[in-house]
Parts: structure tokens; sequence; C-alpha cells
């Protein structure tokens, strides 16, 4: 396997990482994922100023350029026999420093890109949606406020954990609630749902990640004229919706045909077994807006 290195093409088993890295010491890094449609990614200048801003936040001198990292995506995908639709995720890791908490800003970090073919979707994903189940294991609050999508991912590794043994079907996405019970995210997604043709998903002070993919579906719905609100929200609230779907940058838009709570009990948005009008709509949109430019 080929991955992109400090800004090369290299062999993933020709780089090693220093056990002094603080990456691995003690979680000091950040990642980004993303894809590409035909070869482009998209959103890409969205992703590297996201985690641009994360890298301030955590003192990583770490400032990508966009045209650097859509080249090395498009020489590590080619280098890997990838051409269209690949899977692609970028981390920066603070780098080395010794044993103890620092206090220096990390000046020599290290990128890593790796690349991978998107499978197809599950037949039905995006007509006939998918299984969204309510975890017991709640969402972690941010070190830093604002969620960072950092290399501490322990809740989320809990929570797929949960999903696996709970007997979910295969392809669902688990649902976590914050510590005092309101509505956050899915396990690798951030959650919408619709009501008499308002669009609704949880605010950035739940704790929940700033989701690229959300911000665009956000930016959508308010161009197509649908009423938008972010605030905190109730599981019973969801249960009374017409429509809900989850969002992430691989999967796009993804309709909950069917919500299961921690007892086992099933439940149906009002649109069904059948992705609704507001989802549709979105995720039309969504879609033509990858035929264009790819940042």
């Amino acid at each position: 396997m080929k991955i992109g290195y400090n800004g090369a093409v290299a062999s993933a088993g020709d780089v090693h990482i220093s056990v002094f890295d603080h990456g691995f010491l003690y979680g000091m890094g950040l990642f980004e994922t993303l894809r590409t449609y035909q070869g482009r990614p998209f959103l890409l200048e969205k992703h590297l100023a996201r985690l641009a801003e994360s890298c301030q936040r955590l003192h990583i001198r770490y400032t990508p350029d966009t045209e650097r990292i859509a080249e090395l995506i498009r020489g590590t995908a080619e280098a890997n026999g990838l051409s269209k639709n690949v899977y692609v995720r970028l981390t920066v890791t603070a780098g080395e420093g010794g044993l103890g908490l620092p206090t220096d800003e990390y000046g020599e970090p290290h990128e890593i890109l790796m690349v991978k073919a998107l499978p197809e979707p599950a037949p039905g994903l995006y007509t006939s949606g998918r299984e969204l189940r309510l975890l017991r294991t709640p969402r972690n609050t941010p070190e830093l406020g604002l969620r960072m999508k950092s290399l501490h991912y322990m809740n989320s590794i809990a929570a797929k954990r949960e999903l696996a043994e709970s007997g979910a079907s295969t392809g669902s996405e688990g649902l976590m609630l914050t510590a005092e019970g309101w509505l956050a995210e899915g396990v690798v997604s951030n959650l919408f749902f619709a009501v008499n043709g308002a669009v609704y998903t949880p605010s950035l002070d739940t704790g929940i990640l700033p989701g690229i993919t959300r911000e665009h579906v956000l930016h959508l719905a308010r161009e197509a004229g649908y009423p938008v609100h972010e605030g905190r929200y109730r599981w019973e609230q969801l249960l009374d919706a017409d429509e809900v779907w989850t969002t992430n940058s691989i999967q796009e838009l993804v309709p909950a045909t069917q919500l299961m709570d921690t007892e086992g009990r099933t439940f149906q948005p009002k649109a069904g077994f059948s992705a609704g009008p507001i989802f549709r709509d979105l995720h039309e949109q969504y879609l033509s807006g990858t035929e264009g430019s790819g940042s």
C-alpha cells in the first residue's frame, strides 16, 4: 500500500512513526476524512480549513495548502491503482516530544495521507434507508469546548462496539445522546430531522462535531427555502419527526427509516420506510454539487 507521508508518496512499510510522537503518547493529533468524485476531492478547502483551525487550537504548526493536498491525493490514489471514487483520510500528528506534558508549540508535525477504494453503497440505501439505533453510550464532552476531529476516539469505538453487540441490522448507525439526555450525533455522522417542512439539527453547543457535510447541508436547506433550526432536542421529538437522516462526508446523506430505542422497541418516521421529500430534495442538490468543482 502506498501512502502520502510528509508531502511525498511512499510505501506504508517504509514509514515509521516514533514512539515519542505525541500523537501516540497523548493523542495529540487530528484527521479529516473525505471522498473524491471522479477523482476530484469534494469540499477539500472546508476540510483543510477545519484541520488548520484545530491545529492552531492544539498549538500544532501546520498550514495545509489546498493545491498541494489535492495533488497528493491524486498521486497517492494513482499509486494504489485508484482513480475515481476514493476514500481519503488525512492525519496530522503533533510530532516527537519528550515524556511529560508540553507547553511549547509543536513545530515538526507529521502528515499522513491514506486512501482506499469506496465500496458500492448497499442497494436501496438512499431510498429505503437504514436503522438508527439509540445507544446507552453517551457522547463525551469535548475537551476544549468545540469538538475537534482528534485522535481521541475511545468514545466512538465504545459506541460502535455497543451497536455491533446490540443485534442491530447490518449497516445501521448508532445514535448518542449527551450526558444530559439531549440528542447529539451518530457514531460517525451528524443528525437531521424534518417536521412540518422545517429542518432541525442539534446545535454545536451539545458538543457535537461541526461536520463539513452538516454545514453544507444546512447551507443547501437554507438556499432551498426550508426553515432551519439548530437547538437542543429530545429523543421523543425525533420519534414525532416526519423524516430523519444522517450526514457524513463518505456516505453523504442517508435516510433513517427505522428508529430503535435501547429496549429494542421500533418506531418509524411519518415518511415510513422510504426517504421523505425533503431528504430527496437535499440529497439531489448535494449530488448536483459534486459534479462541479472538487474544492
